[in-house]
């Protein structure tokens, strides 16, 4: 009986150990599959760090205005006879716009100057008889007084007459009217607007902090969106006072517009160009990643090699490891934080973290963490090369 027990007591022990010892034999296979599996590479697109020339600039938004522009409105009332312009027409300095019915005013007119001529031919009989001694001293003068009261009359009535007219106060293009004929108006009715679109202006801010980086003359890019800025300007005009609410600058500057495709109240971004500088390392934008602990970005070198794969692999000749194309080397990434600059144009100056000749990722960083292997495959890089930016010049 005791035999018995003691031999079920060792199957038992016997039994319980295999299990153990499969466990661990299962385990440890796991855990060198996985060891030696390898990990699937993340593709990515990069760009090489050169420091270079940098163009700096301060880059804001504005608002398109004419050089000159004004609202036209009459300086009488009256009722509307001929409107002598059709919307968006070129129009000359002194042109008749409109014309108020003058009737009454050109009567007067009328009767004032044959009144006057009445009175100049009394003077000169009365200057007459003076020269013969005929005449007074007080004769002439009441007959000079009467001639310069009627033509002062003439001269007041023919500019009443002129205000029943209104005429362009430059030359410029010419807005829709918004009067009918027929229509009555007065001071104050607004009957078209006048633009000179041949020179515009534009009008932004720019912080207290770059006050000092401007001046006049300074040359400056426009255009309606950041990466198109076709039109050129100089800065003309500079406030100086800062608003104390705001705490920025007003600043204007004049813009070309030959083709005269900016328009008065327009939209624009504005870049103000600031002296050249050489030898900056600018990457860009798409290269930098900010979190709460910082700017940094993914800079592409040679996997290392496990620890214990490199003891498993077998020693290889040195030629041969001399002899592997770069293409096929293992490649991951490293996060290094980085200090950032100025930020101009899509790209980004770094102050501290890379240096020249580093390959930082720009495209593909969602998917990375420190130590990622990648492939590299520019042929989708949001970001041209080099060789294609000389190629498009």
């Amino acid at each position: 009986m005791i035999k018995r027990f003691i031999i079920a007591i060792v199957l038992l022990v016997i039994v319980c150990g295999g299990i153990v010892g499969f466990n661990i034999m299962r385990d440890n296979g796991i855990k060198q599959y996985f060891a030696n599996m390898p990990v699937a590479s993340v593709t990515v697109a990069t760009t090489k760090v050169e420091p270079g020339p940098w163009t700096p600039g301060i880059e804001t938004i504005g608002t398109v205005g004419a050089s000159q522009g004004v609202d036209l409105t009459v300086e009488a009332t009256g009722i509307v006879k001929e409107i002598k312009f059709a919307a968006n027409q070129r129009v000359n300095k002194g042109d008749v716009l409109i014309q108020l019915d003058d009737a009454v005013q050109q009567a007067d007119l009328a009767a004032a100057k044959t009144q006057a001529d009445l009175d100049q031919q009394a003077l000169d009989r009365a200057t007459e008889l003076r020269r013969r001694g005929v005449g007074s001293d007080v004769t002439l003068d009441a007959a000079r007084a009467t001639a310069s009261t009627s033509a002062s009359q003439v001269q007041k009535l023919q500019a009443m007459l002129d205000q029943k007219q209104l005429r362009a106060p430059f030359s410029g293009t010419i807005g829709i009217p918004k009067v009918d004929i027929g229509q009555y108006v007065a001071p104050g009715n607004v009957i078209a607007t006048l633009q000179d679109l041949e020179t515009m202006r534009a009008d932004f801010a720019v912080p207290e902090q770059q006050l000092g980086q401007l001046k006049i003359g300074q040359p400056v890019n426009f255009g309606v969106s950041a990466d198109s800025m076709p039109f050129n300007g100089s800065v003309v005009g500079i406030d100086p006072k800062v608003d104390p609410q705001s705490r920025l600058v007003s600043v204007r500057a004049e813009i070309t517009n030959p083709e005269g495709k900016l328009s008065p109240g327009q939209f624009v971004r504005v870049r103000v160009e600031l002296p050249k500088e050489d030898n900056v390392v600018a990457v860009p934008l798409t290269a930098l990643t900010s979190s709460l602990y910082g700017d940094f970005v993914y800079v592409v070198r040679p996997a290392e090699k496990p620890e214990a794969q490199a003891a498993a692999a077998p020693a290889a000749p040195a030629a041969a490891a001399d002899a592997k194309p770069e293409a096929e080397q293992a490649l991951a990434v490293k996060q290094i934080f980085v200090k950032v600059g100025r930020r101009s144009q899509g790209r980004v100056e770094i102050l501290e973290g890379v240096s020249g000749g580093d390959e930082l990722v720009v495209a593909g960083q969602n998917r990375l963490s420190n130590g990622t292997p990648v492939k590299i495959d520019n042929t989708v890089s949001p970001v041209p090369s080099t060789d294609a930016k000389a190629a498009t010049k």
